[in-house]
């Protein structure tokens, strides 16, 4: 199995016990004298299932990303440690600028006036570098998701 095949089937274990989680919650509880609408002990059952195989995956995920190869010197987990610690900081950066940049129309000079107290310029500048660093990254990850075997 490849490592994007796992990924996709944990994606896939969240959504299914969410949706279990919605579909118990609606039959844990009945009025008395009712039956209610699903066999709980069949989705509590089906839950453990998931779990367990859920435990499987991201164990094996993890003991893959821990020991395959990113680049020199580097694994699988210190790139998406990276990727995801640009990713943060694109963002931060970003909202700055936002905040920053943001006008506020005067109606008359008597109204406060707001000025932005770090270049927008700059720190575009550095939120452009960073979503191509990013996109670098999360790109050679995916390739490798693809090409690289489960643990």
């Amino acid at each position: 199995m490849k490592l994007a095949e796992a990924l996709a089937e944990r994606s896939d274990c969240q959504i299914r016990l969410e949706d279990l989680k919605k579909r118990i919650a609606r039959s844990a509880r009945v009025q008395e004298g009712e039956q209610p609408g699903e066999d709980t002990g069949q989705l509590l059952a089906e839950i453990e299932r998931i779990f367990a195989r859920l435990l499987e995956l991201i164990s094996a995920i993890n003991r893959t990303n821990a020991s395959a190869s990113f680049s020199e010197g580097k694994t699988i987990s210190d790139a998406i440690a990276e990727r995801d610690v640009v990713g943060k900081k694109r963002d931060m950066l970003a909202a700055i600028a936002e905040t920053a940049s943001t006008r506020q129309d005067r109606y008359s000079k008597s109204e406060v006036k707001f000025v932005a107290t770090v270049s927008v310029a700059a720190l575009q500048k550095q939120v452009d570098q960073l979503s191509k660093r990013f996109r670098e990254l999360d790109t050679r990850l995916q390739e490798l998701n693809w090409s690289t075997e489960l643990i």
